[in-house]
C-alpha cells in the first residue's frame, strides 16, 4: 500500500477544516436569538384587528379628528363593529414612528380625542406603543379585548 502524497493529505486537511468551521457556524446561528418584532404599519394593524374578528371600513388617512395639524400625519380614521358591536364605531389610530416619539406625543392625543369625542367618560383607549388608538365608547367587552389583542400584536416590541 502507498502512502497519500503530501499534497493530497494537505487537501483532506482542509476540506476537513472547511467543514467543521460551517458546522460551527451552523450552530452558532441556531444559538443566535431572533430579532425582536418590530411594529407594524397600518395593512399590519388593520389585519391584526381583522384576524380578531373586526369588521372595518370607510378607511381615511390623515383623519385625526382635531385641529392638531402636526397629528394629521400620524392619523388614520376608519369605522369597525362586529363581535357584539352592532353599531360601527369609528376609531382613530395614531402611529408613531417610534417609542421615544410616542412618549412625547401622548398627551397630544389625549387633548386630540378631548376635540372629537360626544362623551369624553366613555371614550374609549388602546395605548399599544408606539400606537395609540381611540373610539366613542362604550365598546362590548369581546370588542374592546379583540382591538387591545390586535394592536398589542401590531405593536411588536414597541418601536
Amino acid at each position: 500500500m502507498t502512502e497519500p502524497r503530501p499534497r493530497q493529505a494537505g487537501a483532506r486537511w482542509i476540506a476537513a477544516g472547511l467543514a467543521a468551521a460551517l458546522l460551527v457556524a451552523g450552530c452558532g446561528a441556531i444559538l443566535e436569538p431572533s430579532p425582536e418584532p418590530t411594529p407594524a404599519d397600518f395593512p399590519g394593524i388593520a389585519g391584526e384587528l381583522a384576524n380578531r374578528g373586526l369588521d372595518l371600513a370607510d378607511i381615511v388617512s390623515g383623519d385625526d379628528g382635531c385641529d392638531d395639524d402636526s397629528l394629521t400625519a400620524t392619523a388614520i380614521g376608519f369605522d369597525a363593529s362586529g363581535l357584539g358591536q352592532a353599531e360601527p364605531v369609528r376609531l382613530r389610530v395614531y402611529i408613531f414612528r417610534n417609542g421615544e416619539t410616542y412618549d412625547r406625543r401622548r398627551p397630544d392625543v389625549d387633548g386630540c380625542v378631548a376635540q372629537w369625542a360626544t362623551d369624553v367618560a366613555t371614550v374609549e383607549m388602546v395605548d399599544a406603543r408606539p400606537f395609540v388608538l381611540a373610539g366613542q365608547g362604550p365598546w362590548t367587552d369581546e370588542f374592546k379585548a379583540a382591538v387591545r389583542a390586535g394592536m398589542v400584536a401590531a405593536a411588536g416590541a414597541g418601536g
